[in-house]
């Protein structure tokens, strides 16, 4: 028999028995299924955490003067608002923003808060993320020009102001009177429980001359242009500012950089973990069918097994049987796997809908979980394929 004509015999001899088809292929289905969507919801999850972790620093250095763990030694050189302009003219740089900070009393009438005073740049907004919600930041003029202007966060505007419009109000810091300009939008705790919203910015040149009286930066905080260079990005700064601030090659960096790429690596890596793990468990149900579709066929053997004497009688060889038997296996697990792909994308669509992230269909668990499908079908095929070739003709016509 040739092999177009064992698949006909094969389809019909599945045909005849639709229900116990269908019920045979489940298992492969739900494998297929499961394969497919878990993935796609995992690669969903972390697109989503990757481009949160892009927007809170994932393309961001930090400067900070001192070393490592010891901070800034009165004889230690400080970072300058001249380091930050040379990192500025970095080609992989896109925004530079110097920054301090200080803990200070603000008043406005007979209400006062203290909060944390950040001074800084325009570009603080950009290399955040985080813009105003009213009103308006300061620009490069309000820098330029040490202005008192200064933006609220929402904590503060409610402590200071309660449901009050604050733009254009005045408030007091220290010994300063300074204009709100601006209020942010809100960002709610860190998850140390830190509120990040009780926080008040001006110019970072107003809190040098009205504040600390000084020409030192606490922090240089940098964005780059690809988050992809941020390790190229980092050597650079460090080569610039050890250059600028005249160090020896045998001298220690007065100054350290930080970026979250080590820790967005290994969330990455635990991510793939889990993406393997859960690809891992959901192909367990593949397995589970493949016994089912060798339980079945073995019952099928035992059915037809007449059938398989007459055709042993009449000529067909065991390859013939052996052949047909391990093509309806095949066609039962591709079936199945067919089936389980249209269940697994459009499973993947509606966890979308509640999960609220959004799914990626892979195509290589497409392709992967439809290939070990159909591997499936081949290996718990090739034992009832090679039982009913084994059968004795004389004694398969003799079964009743």
């Amino acid at each position: 028999m040739n092999f177009p004509a064992a698949v006909r015999v094969s389809y019909r001899a599945i045909k005849s028995n639709k229900i116990r088809s269908m019920l045979t292929t489940l298992g492969i289905i739900i494998g297929v299924a499961a394969v497919i969507s878990l993935v796609a919801l995992t690669q969903g999850a972390n697109k989503m955490i990757e481009e949160q972790l892009t927007s809170l620093g994932g393309k961001s250095l930090f400067i900070n003067p001192g070393k490592r763990g010891v901070g800034v030694q009165e004889n230690a050189i400080t970072l300058t608002d001249e380091d930050a302009k040379a990192i500025e003219k970095l080609e992989s740089v896109r925004y530079v923003s110097p920054m301090l900070d200080a803990t200070e009393q603000v008043i406005w009438g007979n209400r006062n808060s203290f909060t944390v005073i950040v001074g800084t740049s325009p570009d603080f907004v950009f290399i955040n993320d985080w813009y105003t919600d009213r009103g308006v930041y300061f620009n490069q003029e309000d820098v330029d020009k040490a202005a008192n202007v200064c933006v609220l966060g929402k904590t503060v505007v409610r402590n200071l102001f309660g449901y009050r419009d604050p733009i254009g109000k005045t408030v007091r810091i220290g010994e300063n009177s300074f204009r709100v300009i601006g209020e942010m939008s809100g960002l709610g705790q860190t998850t140390g429980g830190r509120d990040q919203d009780d926080i008040v910015l001006i110019p970072y040149t107003t809190f040098q001359k009205r504040i600390l009286g000084t020409s030192s930066l606490d922090t240089i905080s940098v964005s780059v242009n690809n988050p992809d260079n941020i390790q190229d990005t980092e050597s650079q700064i460090e080569m610039l500012l050890r250059n600028r601030h005249n160090l020896h090659p045998d001298q220690e960096d007065n100054f350290y950089i930080k970026s979250q790429v080590g820790v967005i690596e290994r969330i990455f890596t635990i991510s793939e973990i889990m993406t393997i793990l859960l690809g891992s468990i959901a192909s367990i149900s593949l397995v589970v069918g493949g016994i089912g579709i060798m339980n079945i066929m073995l019952v099928s053997v035992g059915e037809r097994t007449k059938e398989i004497g007459i055709r042993m009688a009449v000529g067909a060889k065991e390859k013939d049987i052996m052949t047909q038997f391990l093509i309806e296996a095949v066609l039962l697990s591709l079936t199945g796997g067919l089936i389980g792909i249209a269940v697994g994308i459009s499973g993947s669509k509606i966890a979308t809908s509640f999960t609220g992230w959004e799914s990626v269909i892979s195509p290589e668990s497409v392709f992967l979980s439809f290939g070990f499908a159909a591997l499936i079908g081949i290996f718990f095929g090739i034992y009832p394929a090679r039982k009913a070739s084994k059968l004795d003709p004389i004694e398969a016509l003799r079964y009743e």
